[in-house]
């Protein structure tokens, strides 16, 4: 009876999403509603504080000369410059390479024939979860390939991709590995420190034991949500898209896959070679592994890796005769693009009109300023935080604004009630993390939708909302109560990052 009542909520949820206009056409009525909202709170006088500088904040009202002006000399900026228009096109020049040589129907046949059944959705999960470690890779090559592989199993490949989707973006702060978005926060969280503490430092491994638990509890939970909610929601695919067919490997396929497998052991051992040793030629300007090419640059080491590799596999597999094949695979992956190059152009809009409005920061400023004033106890006070967090990441998309925003807030804060910054931090990721899957200002959001309308061309907002929720339901809960649990057992977040502030 309960399944039954799920469903139907899923299904109203969906109904209701997918009701809505396209979403290329809702984006833009969301970016002409945030003129008038622009124009509104100008007029009413919205004002706030940047708790970070003191300085007062206003909205911006872009119904006027100056904004026209703003909007019409910034939309082809906003539109070439959206985050993953660029990286999704370069990321799948390599990828087309390595689809149309074979090597990706070779690798799956391979990884299928091999891998335990039951273990698939589990390993989906948590590789998505552990690829937040090279920034983009997880949006742009796990998804799309968990659905090729749930499909070549006979499960609904939009499961596939769900559960991948909520290991990248629901577990985003989860890893086994320091990201880069650790010392990125580690940063703001310092300077907000010093507020109270001119001295004190927030490590990049400040939250990194519980991260690395939260890894697993991400993983099982985004198994079980998997199996007992998405999949029988979904029921049987019945769409018309051929699934990958797995079979056992020519011999040429094996071969192709050997050489395949020491070219990209060259690049690795080339890699290694630039990255590990002190002041390795591969390493970022200031030493730091993190701040290198490689990772910060990981698009280009993708297209790099994943043309060699798809080239050396072609031509020995015997799918590639002379180069024009090679280029016509290329192409022949940007047709995919066409839908998704239409939906971007006005999601950029509304997300740049959005920031320049600063309604976003007056949101968070206030939500801020409202948890503050409620005065909680430090169960309480985590349990609101996540939520006050993960309902501000449904207006703004980048993990390190909001936390620019609300650093200088919550960390004095928890400072002062004898709460450590590392804690607040941590408190402050899992909300941010849990809510991306279902916020339409997660920079992503555009792509999965047409991942979704490959399988189903009747797939939108609403499909990806009524398919998502359930793993923003579940891992808000267990990754909260695993925080609590922490607290109570007083297990130190990472190492020296304790959970109270001794001044």
């Amino acid at each position: 009876m309960m399944m039954k009542n799920n469903n139907r909520i899923m299904k109203s949820i969906e109904r209701i999403g997918n009701a809505l206009p396209h979403p290329a056409a809702l984006f833009g009525i969301f970016a002409l509603i945030t003129l008038l909202f622009s124009a509104i709170g100008h007029w009413l006088d919205w004002t706030g504080v940047n708790p970070a500088t003191g300085e007062s904040i206003q909205v911006i009202n872009l119904i006027s000369k100056e904004g026209l002006h703003k909007i019409l000399l910034g939309m082809v900026n906003n539109y070439t410059g959206f985050a993953p228009l660029g990286i999704v096109m370069v990321a799948l020049l390599g990828i087309g390479i390595a689809e149309s040589s074979g090597l990706i129907k070779a690798a799956i046949n391979a990884l299928l024939i091999k891998a335990p059944l039951n273990s698939i959705t589990f390993m989906v999960v948590l590789t998505g979860v552990l690829s937040n470690v090279a920034s983009d890779l997880g949006y742009i090559l796990i998804i799309p390939m968990a659905g090729v592989i749930f499909h070549s199993l006979g499960r609904h490949p939009i499961a596939g991709m769900s559960a991948a989707f909520a290991g990248v973006s629901g577990g985003f702060s989860a890893n086994l590995f320091i990201g880069t978005i650790d010392p990125l926060l580690a940063g703001l969280s310092t300077e907000a420190a010093r507020i109270i503490d001119p001295d004190y430092y927030v490590m990049p491994t400040a939250n990194y034991y519980f991260m690395a638990v939260s890894t697993f509890v991400i993983a099982i939970a985004g198994t079980w949500v998997t199996k007992a909610f998405v999949e029988p929601q979904l029921g049987k695919y019945t769409g018309n898209v051929e699934k990958e067919e797995i079979k056992n490997l020519t011999k040429q396929e094996i071969k192709g896959l050997k050489w395949t497998g020491f070219t990209f052991l060259l690049f690795m051992a080339l890699m290694a070679w630039g990255l590990i040793p002190d002041h390795g030629f591969l390493r970022g300007a200031d030493n730091m592994v993190l701040h290198s090419p490689v990772f910060k640059g990981f698009i280009a080491v993708l297209f790099i890796v994943a043309g060699s590799c798809g080239i050396i596999y072609g031509y020995i597999a015997g799918t590639f005769k002379k180069h024009d094949d090679v280029i016509s695979g290329m192409n022949t992956s940007f047709k995919s693009l066409i839908s998704f190059l239409v939906l971007v152009f006005f999601a950029a809009q509304f997300v740049a009109w959005f920031k320049w409005s600063n309604l976003g920061f007056l949101i968070a400023v206030k939500g801020a300023d409202w948890l503050q004033s409620a005065n909680l106890g430090l169960i309480p006070l985590v349990i609101m935080f996540t939520l006050l967090s993960g309902f501000i990441n449904l207006f703004m998309g980048s993990a390190s604004a909001k936390w620019a925003i609300m650093a200088p807030v919550f960390i004095p804060m928890f400072m002062l009630l004898g709460y450590s910054p590392e804690l607040s931090q941590a408190v402050f990721r899992i909300g941010d993390s849990v809510t991306n899957i279902i916020s339409p200002m997660m920079s992503y959001f555009a792509l999965i939708i047409v991942y979704y309308q490959k399988y189903d061309a009747k797939a939108g907002i609403g499909t990806i909302m009524a398919t998502m929720l359930p793993y923003t339901i579940t891992f808000y809960i267990f990754w909260t109560l695993l925080l609590i649990v922490w607290i109570l057992l007083e297990i130190p977040l990472g190492p020296e990052a304790g959970l109270y502030y001794i001044k």
